[in-house]
């Protein structure tokens, strides 16, 4: 039986930690060296981003994140439109060995609203 996105999703986020706007706004403001990344599509991030985000797409985590942050310990927070993709990308970053992975399952308005 093929699995569905939301069962992956779903799936994702027992092994990870989500976390709402406010509290991501919280620890991200409490760790200086803190990393958001957003994983949506570059469309989307080229239309609107977040101040201080970085634009990593989801299917190129893996093979991009080494580089732009090649310290595990790195306080790392993840977001998409809406948190699946966020999800998905926090657990594939935990599965890489990076220690402090939260993703911010909220609608991006949400996000921009609070992060700016």
């Amino acid at each position: 039986m093929i699995k569905t996105a939301d069962e992956l999703i779903r799936e994702a986020q027992q092994h990870i930690d989500c976390v709402d706007v406010q509290t991501a706004k919280k620890i991200y403001d409490e760790s200086p060296d803190a990393v958001i990344i957003d994983v949506r599509e570059t469309e989307s991030a080229n239309q609107s981003k977040l101040n201080d985000s970085v634009h990593i797409s989801r299917g190129l985590i893996e093979m991009k994140m080494p580089k732009e942050c090649p310290n595990p310990s790195t306080l790392i927070l993840t977001h998409c439109a809406g948190g699946g993709r966020a999800s998905l990308t926090a657990r594939s970053l935990k599965e890489m060995g990076y220690d402090e992975v939260y993703a911010i399952t909220a609608p991006y308005d949400e996000i921009k609203k609070v992060f700016g």
